[in-house]
């Protein structure tokens, strides 16, 4: 997307120039030439940066540079510049001051410094929050559905189209996400990641658009939001099945008009970003029920990407096995599964999926210890569990159950196995305590 420029200047040949020559460097244009028009331009088309002239026929000196300077670089344009006027408008927040006649190859420098350094301290600030730039293993594997699933991510990487990850919990989601970020042009931006179930509402709001000095109790400061930290790149909202009404509507606003608001601000902000989200839930009958807006449904899903589980792709496991050893040794000598183990493992039906085989691999090599060689003795649990084995699997199974049922079974187990401790299911699942601890009361909530 390119960077929009709004030029506020009265003088009408001046301002014409002013556009003719961006527009021909590449930048998306708009004017003004009062105070009046530029305030509803500004709310409409939210520019990254305003060229402002000084003196305006509604508004003079450094009055409106006051009530944008915070939202958005502000290069002032003058014709009566001064040293002390200077200083008291960078003070107030402008970006650069220039007097006229401008030269238009240092307005163009001014304003692509501007641009990048707004970016810049947008991702700077929310590094931490963002976990931005995670570094996940790659997506592996040679199978016919992986690489059907490497088809997917080829006909949608390099196109701006909404992504859609669907597929049950443990598959790998978040590696497909990397997989369209990094196939597509925005590879060189952030790649920055968000599950949308670890944060309550009201901070999840927050978090996802920023915030404005004074929004709330403690916003001491202004705070640039995930979709800012993005800018240029990748936002992957992960389980966005999770979030509440209230924010499918923000975010439905965000996908159709690509614009969006900090809490407590009063103007738009552009969000240069592509948009990957993931789920395991279904999300088509949870806009049957009600539970989910039919309208985001339909702007998110303009591109399914269906991650087949472990089990629809058994010939991966020694690849992901070796992976996972590979991984562990650090360097050192890494462990191998015997020919018994690794049947085992084939056999095992998987309803953790990837991520419960990399734990499943971490505990036997803590098991095999000194020994190097992991045989099917180090695999306590899947020698119990495997297809065909006890009446665990046999009740995980029976039927025709829909992945919800199996769910809520597996968990049933691992609470029954671990005597309750959600602090170890969660360690199993991989995933946080807060994630376990809904999922349990999710499935318990629905138990007559």
């Amino acid at each position: 997307m390119k960077p929009s420029v709004l030029v506020v200047e009265d003088d009408v040949v001046l301002n014409q120039i002013l556009v003719r020559a961006l527009t021909k460097a590449g930048y998306d244009m708009g004017s003004a030439r009062t105070w009046t028009e530029a305030r509803a331009k500004l709310d409409a088309q939210a520019p990254d940066v305003v060229l402002l002239d000084m003196n305006l026929p509604d508004a003079q000196d450094l009055g409106p540079l006051g009530e944008i300077a915070s939202d958005r670089p502000t290069i002032i344009l003058t014709a009566h510049g001064s040293i002390d006027h200077a200083v008291r408008a960078m003070r107030m927040g402008a970006a650069d001051y220039l007097v006229k006649p401008v030269n238009l190859e240092e307005l163009e420098l001014v304003i692509r410094r501007a641009v990048d350094g707004s970016r810049l301290r947008a991702g700077r600030a929310v590094d931490h929050a963002a976990s931005a730039a995670r570094r996940t293993p790659d997506l592996l594997g040679n199978s016919p559905a992986m690489k059907r699933l490497w088809d997917l991510i080829a006909a949608v990487a390099d196109t701006q189209v909404t992504a859609l990850i669907t597929g049950e919990s443990g598959v790998g989601k978040e590696l497909v996400a990397h997989a369209v970020h990094q196939a597509s042009g925005r590879r060189h931006e952030r790649f920055v990641a968000v599950d949308c179930c670890t944060l309550q509402e009201t901070l999840f709001e927050s978090e996802l658009f920023g915030y404005e000095r004074g929004a709330f109790t403690g916003a001491d400061r202004r705070k640039p939001g995930l979709i800012e930290a993005a800018a240029g790149g990748t936002l992957f909202l992960d389980e966005i099945g999770d979030i509440g009404a209230a924010l499918q509507a923000k975010l439905l606003r965000v996908l159709e008009t690509g614009r969006f608001r900090r809490v407590g601000a009063t103007a738009d902000l552009r969000a240069d970003v592509r948009i990957v989200a993931a789920t395991n839930r279904d999300l088509q009958r949870m806009v049957q029920q009600g539970q989910f807006r039919a309208d985001l449904y339909y702007r998110l899903s303009g591109f399914a990407i269906e991650e087949p589980p472990l089990r629809d792709r058994r010939d991966d496991i020694a690849l992901l096995v070796r992976h996972f050893t590979q991984r562990r040794a650090a360097g050192g000598v890494p462990h191998v599964f015997s020919d018994a183990a690794l049947r085992l493992l084939r056999q095992y039906h998987w309803p953790g999926n990837v991520r419960e085989l990399r734990n499943v691999v971490e505990r036997a090599v803590l098991l095999a210890g000194p020994n190097t060689v992991v045989e099917p003795r180090h695999l306590p649990t899947l020698n119990a569990d495997a297809v065909g084995g006890t009446s665990e699997s046999s009740a995980l199974l029976q039927g025709e159950p829909t992945l919800e049922d199996i769910e809520r079974r597996y968990l049933s187990i691992l609470l029954q196995r671990y005597d309750g401790n959600r602090r170890r299911v969660a360690e199993v699942l991989g995933v946080s305590e807060r994630t376990a601890y809904r999922m349990i009361d999710r499935f318990e909530a629905k138990t007559p």
